[in-house]
């Protein structure tokens, strides 16, 4: 009788998937970019700096201009600058990588996991819904989506543990943060951006939207459970079945509960300050990974030393946790080189003015459908929400007050199409980082989450054609 993993089935060999590796989409994804920049011609909105100092694009002000399409040099950077542009980004998701490694060297990870392990060995399945609501609703509300990469690979070991895979783990984080980022209540960064470009109070309409959050929410832990219960009771469901030798490290393996040492319980008690410190930063002063980056170092370095590791022991983990990290930021450098070729051959203005014409001529009733369709789109280009936010409102608002749809439901059509795109793009910084840090493929998380976001579109639809009904509006 054969292995099951046995390649060979009567006599034959199975056949092998032929997903492209990232990079091989990713190159393809430029290669189409700078091909574009010789078919669509180059034009230019005028932008005007606000308060702030960022700049708005101004609606009424597209022109066309000299084209300047992409040249042989111009590709042969592209993905370097999208590597520079990138860096901070790149060396947050390495150093978050090494911090781990050390973290997980003191001991301290496998602790708690066998607490939690303990706690929830008779009711595993509820360790989802339990992980899920708090994440969604702090995500919801400070919109701090990049925590992602410190929950995954806390959680990782436990849902493994509790006979999980790693798929599961990703949706417990993934699926539960971007539902609170995506259905905002009081985010500044996307949702106040918005609001304050479409001149409404600021978090106004959030009746509506944490009605919309608890079903979209909801959703996603039946998709998560559903999927983990089918794992947890025959480990061949599991997407990732033939990756089952990597999936649960060896020192996890003993059930035994083991006792914290005095340094190991001093360590626990650093990681907490130092968590409150991340909080508090990315809260009140907006630290983004220039800032992170320092501090993931930081948090390496003075847990280890508390623990009792020894400097050389501190350094080999860092090194061992960057090895481990490398794809994921690379993917995030080569990914921006796609926005890199069309902003050098100057058609990334020509793409938003075109989609602001297709939403201009859909009929009144879809038109803040189309509107989330046309964010959704733009995200691929433009991963950052107030970025995005900052190109496509001020169009957006003039087209909701030509068509009779709300500004507030504008809004509401920007943050669905921003905010959900987030857990499949490979140009998202953040979630190609998560990914990589809980050794899941694109590929396999692609399978897993696409049932998923069709139902969350075809419910936003749903929402949105509500919305104009009701003329929803400030609040």
């Amino acid at each position: 009788m054969k292995n099951k993993q046995d390649p060979q089935v009567d006599g034959r060999e199975k056949p092998r998937e032929k997903v492209p590796h990232i990079y091989v989409i990713l190159f393809g994804m430029i290669l189409l970019g700078s091909i574009a920049t010789y078919l669509v011609p180059a034009g230019q909105f005028e932008r005007v700096k606000n308060e702030s100092g960022a700049a708005i694009l101004q609606p009424g002000t597209f022109e066309y201009i000299a084209s300047s399409p992409i040249g042989w040099m111009e590709f042969m950077l592209s993905i370097p600058m999208g590597l520079i542009q990138s860096a901070e980004i790149i060396f947050g998701i390495i150093m978050i990588g090494g911090m781990f490694a050390v973290i997980e060297r003191t001991g301290v990870i496998d602790i708690g996991v066998n607490k939690l392990a303990h706690t929830f060995s008779n009711k595993g399945l509820w360790i989802i819904p339990t992980l899920m609501v708090p994440f969604s609703l702090f995500t919801t509300i400070t919109g701090q989506v990049e925590l992602s990469l410190v929950y995954l690979p806390a959680i990782l070991p436990l849902i493994l543990k509790l006979g999980f895979d790693k798929i599961t783990a990703g949706g417990i984080v993934l699926v539960s943060t971007i539902a609170g980022f995506a259905i905002a209540l009081t985010v500044p960064a996307n949702l106040g951006t918005a609001q304050e470009i479409a001149e409404l109070p600021f978090y106004s309409g959030i009746g509506y939207r944490a009605v919309i959050l608890v079903v979209i929410l909801i959703v996603g832990i039946l998709y998560v459970w559903r999927y983990g219960k089918k794992v947890k009771e025959n480990p061949e469901q599991s997407i990732v079945y033939e990756e089952s030798s990597e999936e649960t490290p060896t020192h996890l393996e003993d059930n035994t509960a083991s006792k914290a040492s005095t340094r190991q319980v001093l360590a626990s008690i650093t990681l907490l300050i130092f968590f409150g410190i991340l909080i508090f930063g990315l809260v009140n002063y907006g630290w983004y990974f220039r800032e992170l980056t320092g501090l993931y170092a930081i948090i390496g370095v003075v847990t280890g030393l508390v623990a009792g590791l020894r400097s050389s022991e501190i350094a080999e983990s860092f090194n061992e946790g960057f090895k481990k990290i490398l794809l994921g930021a690379m993917v995030v450098g080569i990914a921006r080189a796609v926005a890199v070729v069309l902003e050098e051959g100057q058609i990334m203005d020509t793409i938003i003015y075109a989609f602001g014409e297709m939403v201009s001529v859909i009929p009144d009733s879809m038109t803040a459908v189309f509107m989330m369709i046309v964010q959704g789109l733009l995200n691929f280009l433009i991963p950052s929400g107030s970025g995005q936010a900052m190109v496509s409102m001020p169009i957006m608002t003039g087209l909701a007050d030509l068509s009779g749809v709300t500004r507030q439901t504008a809004v509401l059509a920007f943050l669905m199409g921003d905010g959900f795109s987030n857990i499949f793009y490979p140009t998202s910084g953040y979630f190609m980082a998560t990914l990589a840090m809980g050794g899941i493929r694109w590929e396999k998380w692609i399978k897993f989450i696409w049932p998923l976001l069709i139902i969350w579109y075809s419910l936003c639809v749903v929402f949105l054609i509500i919305a104009q009904l009701i003329n929803y509006g400030p609040m």
